[in-house]
This record gives structure tokens, C-alpha cells and sequence, in this order.
């Protein structure tokens, strides 16, 4: 088992990561304190009419397969008198995978299971540190999602595997694709700075995830934002595993210390978008990996519908540890192609990714895209991930309660799995669909 074949945050953070707590149900509300209920819930059709050897547990043929969650639970704040607010939440989530299970084997549709989700408490400062900004000072401890920069290496604690793998030995759940559980077991964040000039943070997360070999980590990071845009600094260290569930690969995350530089904005040109990121891994048993990327888009925000258009080049070098990536701008950040990302491969190490993405909102509720990928091996030796893929997708806020999202996806291997690759029994374009629904209250 390869870390980087099993690497899946969900399609739906950007769209609901927030939502859940703006539209929380008020339960209680004066000029002090705020107590919400949260209601949050997704589920998916899905069907591959090709598998995927990537878990060794699917034969030959198709798989349909359904998946869903519900998390619910209670979030407050509480003004302090002038001394900064408290605030924190407590939610539980329910997950389960019916059917054949997904195309790549991680569940096989017997999955549920009830868990704690968001367990957290924090303190934001307010006014009291001018030189740092309106809440320039917020500290929070316990279970909690947590995002550094574009999510290239860390949007969440969201691997969300079943029973199809060693026995159920790393099943988290199921709903794989919809990936529900992101928080991070045990946290302290520290984040200094507001909204514009020098910020930082300091965290201490530790894993509960098995798939992930339980990782405990140092994070700090520094950035200067502006209104043309961020430019940060990431460093990750990696203090401890558990052995026990780590495959051969994640053994070189003991002691593995990660670095990055990264940029986002438009350098002040209202249409443009811009971004990179270049990461260096340093092993403590041995060995440098890298991964960078470079982004560039266009929105023609004077022509009917919006439409953008962005070209992206990555490249994850053979031994590249891809960590805790995940869905930060909309699809194909950073899972990188419907089939690709999930299920065949590759999964952002030893490949080299051309990407063109297209999207137009004919509609103030609704996007339609196409996404385009080309993806290189860099050493066959390891397996051939050689493929395109192309998905058209649209997100439909049907209301402010329910979001629609369907996606139908091409994607040619070049080579099957007998010949390298990991699509099982042909090399043949395999036609996928999936329809989610999502909603919050």
C-alpha cells in the first residue's frame, strides 16, 4: 500500500466547508453569545465500468456503488467582556458505503460507522493586540480540519478508507470519494496576524488515521498577503509514525522534514490568476524528493457567462510523499482527475501533469466545467500511470440548502494491469459518473 494511491480529500470543502457554520440553525443569540446547530450531509451514485488494481481486491468489470454521511452537531462563541472571544464546537458524523464499492477496492459497501468528528475550543483576541489586527491573535486546541495554503500539502485529515483493504484493518468509515472525516484527532493552532500584511502559524496535529501511519507533525508558516496576492513560507516535520500500520513507503516519513515557497493572487490585474508551489522533502534515513507547480489563468469577466480558462503544469518527483493534499480551488486541486486522483493512478508521485481547466457560469447558481489531463510517468520501472483524462462537471445550488454536483468522466490508460498498469483487464476508455448531492442547514 502506497500512501500516494490513497490520498482523496473531498469535491466538496470549497463548496460547504464554510457553508455548514454561516447557515447553521440559532438556537440562542444575544450580543454576547451565539449557540448553533449544524446539520451537514452529502450522498453519492457512482459507477466506474473499469477497475482498478490499486488495493489488490477488485477483479475484472465494473462497480456501482453509493456513499454518504451526515455530521451534526453544536458550535458557539461567547464574547469575553472586552478580553477576546471563545468559541468551539462539537460535532458527530455518521458515514457509510453501499454497494459494490468503489472502483479501486478501498471499500467493498459494508461500511458504517458513527464517530466523533469536530471536538474543538478556541480564543481569538479582538481588539487587544492592535499591531496584529482584528483577531490577530486565534488559539484552538482538540479535534479540528486544518488547511495550510492551497491544501498542496495539508487540507485536512481526509484518507476516509473501508473494509476492502487488509480486512477493514484501515477502515475509517467508507465514503471514500466523499472523504467525510478531515479533522485531525488532536491539535494546538496558533495563528498570529490579520487580513493583510506579515501572518504566520504554529501547529502541532497528530493523526488518528491508520492509512496514514498516524503521523505526528510540527507545521509552521509565514506569509505576507496583499490585495495582488500571497506569498508564503511551509515548513512540516514529521516527529513520529506508527510503525505498525505504516507501509514500506511511509517509513521515510519518520523524521521527514518538508519545505515550500508558494504564490497565489493576480499581481493586481483584476482578470488574471496566478500560482505555484515548490516543495523539497528531506528523509532522515535518506534521499531529497520535490514537487512543484505553475498555474496561470484568465477570467473574461466582461463576456456573457464569465467563462476562465487556466493551464497548469505539475510535476512530483519518483519518491514524492504527497502527505495530507486536498480539494482547495475546485476540481482538479489537487486530486487531479476524477478516475486518476481516486481510483487508477497516479496520485501525485512519479508523474508529470499537464492540465487545462474551463468553466462558465451560464447562471448566478450554476457552473459548468471541463477539465483536461495528461499524465506522464517519470519512472515506468514503479508502474505506468501513462493516461488522459477529460470531465465535464457542474455545480448547481439548487437552493440555499442543497448543492447538485454531477461529473462524467473519459479516461484512456495507456497501459493495463498485466502490462503495468492498473486498470484490470483492458486498456480500454472507461466511461465514469458520479451525482452528488449535498446539503446543510
Amino acid at each position: 500500500m502506497h500512501t500516494s494511491r490513497l490520498l482523496r480529500l473531498s469535491s466538496l470543502a470549497l463548496l460547504i466547508g464554510t457553508a455548514t457554520q454561516a447557515s447553521a440553525y440559532e438556537l440562542y443569540a444575544d450580543d454576547d453569545t451565539h449557540l448553533n446547530a449544524n446539520l451537514e450531509a452529502a450522498f453519492g451514485l457512482f459507477h466506474s465500468r473499469e477497475n482498478y488494481a490499486t488495493s489488490g481486491s477488485k477483479n475484472a468489470g465494473s462497480s456501482s456503488w453509493r456513499e454518504g454521511y451526515v455530521k451534526y452537531g453544536i458550535s458557539f462563541d461567547q464574547g469575553l467582556a472586552g478580553s477576546g472571544t471563545g468559541y468551539g464546537a462539537f460535532n458527530l458524523l455518521s458515514s457509510g458505503t453501499w454497494g459494490d464499492g468503489d472502483a479501486a477496492g478501498f471499500t467493498d459497501g459494508s461500511e458504517r460507522t458513527t464517530k466523533i468528528e469536530d471536538a474543538y475550543l478556541g480564543w481569538r483576541s479582538g481588539n487587544l493586540f492592535e499591531a496584529l489586527g482584528e483577531d490577530g491573535v486565534d488559539l484552538s486546541f482538540g479535534r479540528q480540519n486544518v488547511r495550510v495554503g492551497d491544501g498542496f500539502l495539508i487540507n485536512g485529515d481526509a484518507l476516509n478508507l473501508g473494509n476492502g483493504l487488509a480486512d477493514g484493518e484501515y477502515d475509517r468509515g467508507g465514503a471514500y470519494w466523499l472523504a467525510a472525516r478531515k479533522a485531525f484527532d488532536q491539535t494546538a493552532v496558533l495563528r498570529l496576524g490579520g487580513n493583510q500584511g506579515l501572518r504566520g502559524d504554529l501547529m502541532w496535529l497528530k493523526s488518528d488515521n491508520r492509512a496514514q501511519a498516524k503521523p505526528e507533525m510540527l507545521v509552521g508558516t509565514l506569509e505576507h498577503v496583499s490585495d495582488a496576492g500571497t506569498l508564503g513560507l511551509t515548513v512540516i516535520d514529521i516527529r513520529d509514525i506508527d510503525k505498525q500500520y505504516a507501509s514500506p513507503a511511509q517509513l521515510g516519513r519518520d523524521g521527514m522534514k518538508t519545505y515550500s515557497v508558494r504564490g497565489q493572487g493576480n499581481a493586481g490585474v483584476k482578470d488574471l490568476f496566478l500560482s505555484g508551489e515548490y516543495a523539497w522533502q528531506d528523509r532522515k534515513s535518506g534521499g531529497k524528493e520535490d514537487a512543484w507547480y505553475l498555474e496561470a489563468g484568465w477570467t473574461f469577466s466582461d463576456v456573457a457567462w464569465s467563462p476562465s480558462v487556466n493551464y497548469r503544469y505539475s510535476r512530483f518527483s519518483e519518491g514524492y510523499d504527497p502527505l495530507f493534499f486536498g480539494f482547495s480551488r475546485g476540481y482538479g486541486t489537487w486530486f487531479q482527475g476524477e478516475v486518476a486522483a481516486n481510483y487508477s493512478g497516479p496520485f501525485n508521485s512519479n508523474t508529470q501533469v499537464h492540465h487545462v481547466a474551463v468553466k462558465v457560469s451560464p447562471l448566478e447558481n450554476l457552473s459548468i466545467g471541463a477539465l483536461w489531463f495528461d499524465f506522464n510517468t517519470l519512472d515506468r520501472s514503479l508502474g505506468n500511470f501513462d493516461g488522459r483524462e477529460l470531465d465535464f462537471y457542474a455545480e448547481w445550488a439548487v437552493s440555499d440548502n442543497l448543492i447538485v454536483m454531477p461529473v462524467v468522466g473519459l479516461y484512456q490508460p495507456d497501459r493495463q494491469a498485466n502490462q503495468g498498469g492498473t486498470q484490470l483487464g483492458n486498456d480500454n476508455r472507461n466511461l465514469y459518473s458520479q451525482l452528488v448531492f449535498v446539503t446543510q442547514f
